[in-house]
């Protein structure tokens, strides 16, 4: 049975970084799978990780120039396509040509690019196309950004793996053969509640051997034991926090207008739940609404895709509720190009015989490698594809290839 959380302090302790996990990510004669950045934390390089459907190894191949995912299909024309996200976007747990972008790409007879990075969140994803964007070689004309359930939370991380951390502490850490961490700090967002508006911050490392001061438990303690968003997840998990970061998260709750008891601890753990969902949805309110507005300065168009991960699926198809509602309306009510996959799923489903669980087995396979959740195994990134198809369709102008005469 895995340990209950007690404090902050038992929570920094858990995710503190062990010498030999950065060893393995430093060490330039051995692969590791990520490479440090001081803004977005880490980004991808090519490795090979037995993470696939049946214990099967997926190869993840980069290209030099961009970083984007390796592209196969019309890979010599002209790309008018770019995918931002993290994993869903970058499809972890499936091979190259097994990508939802390389599917859409072979039906439509034009190359996607896929930049997403497992564990990015909204901002670091809105970071990344800011970044390949402004280089006149690899900007396209359409941008995607596919958000995922866990995506607005990780906007307001100063690092993290302090979640990470948490969630694998089942998993083995700090021997020769240690779990591959990630989760580096990064820009990241905050609100402050007396101007009433979101601030972007800097990543707290500056280059690669910074990693070094996050290894042991006290110094990770120290690093991010003041952190507003860390404390607010201890209490997320039932863990206790000093009483100075208990009223910053009071009045954060009221600057957002919600009524919550931080102090009850029969409704606390709840409550601040509730507290970091909504914090995560506006945060990414203000991202997209940055970003729809810097494409459309630059003669770019934006789409959002939603992308769902096997809990959240199961429990719409069983209740019809969601835990996005507020973000949802806002693109609604703020008029995006938007496609909800999670409603795709239930329409799928009517056409399903089986249970919830055997429809979920379909299309995701389970955790394994480096990877902290499952992902959309072949099939499930073909469904993917079609599943927002149309809505591309409708959106490209002039249709693709396969589409035109």
């Amino acid at each position: 049975m895995l340990e209950k959380l007690r404090d902050i302090r038992h929570l920094l302790y858990t995710s503190a970084y062990y010498p030999k996990e950065i060893e393995r990510v430093l060490d330039p004669k051995k692969p590791c799978f990520i490479k440090f950045d001081p803004v977005l934390g880490y980004v991808l390089k090519d490795y090979i990780f037995k993470d696939g459907i049946d214990d099967s190894w997926s190869s993840y191949v980069y290209e030099k120039k961009g970083g984007h995912r390796k592209v196969f299909h019309y890979a010599n024309q002209h790309c008018r396509i770019n995918t931002y996200g993290d994993s869903y976007t970058q499809c972890a747990q499936v091979s190259d040509g097994e990508t939802w972008q390389e599917i859409l790409a072979a039906h439509f007879r034009e190359p996607i690019r896929n930049f997403g990075v497992g564990g990015y969140g909204v901002y670091q994803a809105y970071l990344r196309a800011r970044r390949v964007e402004e280089n006149k070689s690899l900007a396209a004309e359409y941008i995607i950004l596919n958000i995922w359930d866990d995506d607005y939370l990780r906007n307001l991380d100063a690092a993290r793996w302090i979640r990470v951390g948490w969630m694998c502490r089942d998993l083995p850490r700090g021997r020769k053969d240690t779990y591959p961490v990630h989760g580096f700090p990064w820009a990241h967002l905050r609100f402050n509640p007396k101007k009433g508006n979101f601030v972007e911050l800097p990543g707290l490392l500056k280059k690669d051997s910074d990693l070094w001061k996050l290894v042991g438990k006290e110094n990770y303690y120290q690093a991010f034991k003041d952190d507003q968003v860390a404390n607010l997840y201890c209490l997320t998990q039932g863990g206790e926090i000093e009483g100075e970061h208990l009223r910053e998260l009071e009045e954060l709750a009221e600057a957002f207008k919600l009524k919550l008891n931080l102090r009850d601890r029969k409704t606390r753990q709840s409550d601040a739940m509730k507290l970091h969902q909504v914090y995560g949805q506006r945060s990414t309110m203000y991202v997209v609404d940055k970003f729809r507005k810097w494409t459309r300065a630059n003669s770019r168009k934006l789409m959002i895709l939603l992308s769902y991960d096997v809990p959240t699926v199961q429990n719409y198809l069983r209740t019809g509720e969601r835990f996005d509602t507020e973000f949802l309306e806002f693109l609604k009510r703020e008029n995006y190009t938007f496609v909800d996959t999670l409603e795709k799923m239930r329409q799928e489903f009517k056409c399903f015989r089986g249970s919830i669980n055997q429809f979920c087995e379909r299309f995701y396979v389970s955790r394994a490698g480096a990877q902290v959740f499952g992902h959309f195994n072949p099939f499930g990134n073909f469904w993917f594809a079609f599943a927002i198809r149309k809505e591309l369709l409708n959106w490209l102008s002039p249709p693709p290839p396969a589409y035109q005469g």
